[in-house]
C-alpha cells in the first residue's frame, strides 16, 4: 500500500524522511512513555541529522494541535453521530481519545514536522551502505 518515496510512508512509520530506511526513534512503541521523545542523533543509512537545530521540534507543537483537533473531531463524529451518545458522554469520549492517543499524536506531529523540511532522496540510503 504505502511505499518508500511517499511522504505518508515516512509520517506513518516514523522512518527517516530522506531515505526511509531507519526509524528515527530509539523505541518504536510510543506507549513506552519514558522513551517517547528519544530519537537517534542521525540516520545510520544517509547521515541525516534529525535535530537540525536546537529546539527544532518545538514547531511540532503547532502540528500536534491540528492533529489533536482531527482526533477530537473523529471522536465526536463516532460518539455523537454514529453511537448517538449524549453531549456529556461525547465530551468524555473526546477527552478519553485525546488521552489514549496522546503518544501517537506526539509522534505523528514530529513526523509531519520533519517531513515539511526534508524530502525523500532515493539515492540517500545507498550512500553509507
Amino acid at each position: 500500500m504505502l511505499k518508500k518515496g511517499n511522504k505518508l510512508y515516512s509520517i506513518l512509520t516514523g522512518t527517516c524522511p530522506r531515505c526511509h530506511n531507519e526509524s528515527m526513534y530509539l523505541e518504536s512503541n510510543p506507549y513506552k512513555m519514558g522513551h517517547l521523545f528519544e530519537m537517534h542523533e542521525r540516520c545510520s543509512h544517509c547521515g541525516l541529522k534529525y535535530k537540525m537545530e536546537p529546539s527544532f521540534f518545538y514547531g511540532a507543537m503547532y502540528v500536534s494541535y491540528a492533529v489533536g483537533v482531527a482526533f477530537a473531531v473523529a471522536a465526536f463524529i463516532i460518539a455523537f453521530v454514529f453511537f448517538g451518545a449524549s453531549l456529556l458522554n461525547t465530551f468524555f469520549a473526546i477527552i478519553g481519545t485525546l488521552v489514549v492517543f496522546m503518544p501517537v499524536i506526539i509522534r505523528l506531529s514530529r513526523n509531519i514536522w520533519i517531513n515539511f523540511f526534508i524530502k525523500y532522496d532515493k539515492k540517500a540510503g545507498k550512500v553509507h551502505s
